[in-house]
């Protein structure tokens, strides 16, 4: 049986719909996961492009050509996680992504590739049929091709809603592991990049997500299902408990930021590590709620009229780290912060 799945992603949203199959195969197998992404070759055709971006807008190169995998990987290791799947992320600048999947395949000793049948917004082509075709043909080891399409409006919206819960939780690891490596060495930890960290859980989940389910999803399930109000109400008291945890976690950023020596640096990194543990297990278990009872209930009661409305909601609406002019200076911030991760 399959003990090690390669599963090639992009930025499309069949993505995410790759990502969530090949999670739940490799668990159910008791596989691994190499996830894989593949920049374009700035040396070929692009190389104008890159070179004008470079000089022009210095932070969007490094996002578009380098930050922007580690983003997509992240998210990706965040499904896997969530799961208690072995993981681990690589990427590629390659001109060819088909050659790419396979000596990724071959490099990193997978023994199935676990890819989408097709899609067409990827601009690396990850998704498109011509290069799972040419994966097929030239793999020389099994290839497991998931068939997706383009997603309605009830897979649209909660693809939306699965890929914010993976931002977050990409975050929150990011975080975890700087807090780590700080209190095993014994030092403090970085106060910018701890408020950077702090800003993004208090902008995103506060400011924007938890009120997006909250106005467009949560209150049309109750009008559709009345089993599910007591989870619904649990659901939103906890969005209230998040405002008051992220209180506590800004309060001893605070501390650390104002820490007179590096003895108490080290100890308010060290209870800031605790904070940073606790909250996180807090949003496991509120991710795992949705995901697992709420959105399931979602599918099976609203009605049509319900998903369209909500899907165009969230589309206007969507996770800071695509596209968009509100959204650079997000995008930005997550890709620093997942960025530490790799480092």
């Amino acid at each position: 049986m399959y003990r090690h799945l390669l599963v090639p992603i992009d930025a499309t949203d069949l993505s995410v719909e790759v990502v969530g199959n090949a999670v739940a195969l490799a668990r159910s197998l008791a596989a691994r996961i190499t996830f894989f992404h593949a920049e374009a070759d700035g040396a070929g055709s692009l190389r104008g492009d890159a070179e004008l971006l470079r000089l022009t807008a210095p932070q969007e190169h490094d996002y578009a050509y380098a930050g922007k995998a580690r983003e997509l990987l992240a998210k990706a290791e965040a499904a896997a996680r969530a799961l208690g799947v072995p993981c681990e992320a690589r990427h590629a600048v390659h001109g060819k992504p088909a050659q790419a999947i396979i000596e990724a395949a071959r490099g990193c000793g997978a023994d199935l590739i676990f890819m989408a049948s097709h899609g067409h917004r990827g601009k690396l082509g990850m998704a498109m049929a011509s290069e799972t075709l040419a994966v097929l043909m030239n793999a020389g080891l099994p290839v497991l091709v998931s068939s997706t399409g383009e997603p309605a409006a009830p897979a649209r919206s909660i693809a939306i809603i699965r890929d914010e819960h993976r931002s977050l939780a990409a975050v929150m690891h990011a975080w975890m592991h700087a807090l780590a490596a700080a209190t095993g060495a014994g030092r403090g930890a970085d106060p910018a990049m701890m408020a950077a960290m702090l800003r993004y859980v208090r902008e995103f989940p506060l400011k924007l997500h938890h009120p997006k389910e909250e106005q467009h999803l949560f209150s049309r399930l109750r009008l559709r299902c009345e089993d599910a109000r007591a989870e619904l109400d649990e659901l939103q008291r906890q969005h209230e408990r998040d405002h008051h945890l992220v209180a506590a976690l800004a309060a001893q950023v605070a501390r650390l930021a104002e820490a007179e020596d590096e003895a108490a640096r080290a100890e308010a990194t060290r209870v800031l590590a605790a904070d940073v543990a606790a909250y996180a297990r807090f949003q496991w278990d509120h991710m795992g709620r949705e995901e697992g009872v709420i959105l399931p209930a979602a599918r099976r009661h609203l009605l049509p009229e319900d998903w369209q409305a909500i899907d165009a909601a969230f589309e206007h609406n969507r996770d800071p780290n695509f596209g968009g002019e509100v959204d650079r200076e997000y995008r930005q911030l997550f890709s620093r912060i997942v960025n530490l991760a790799a480092g």
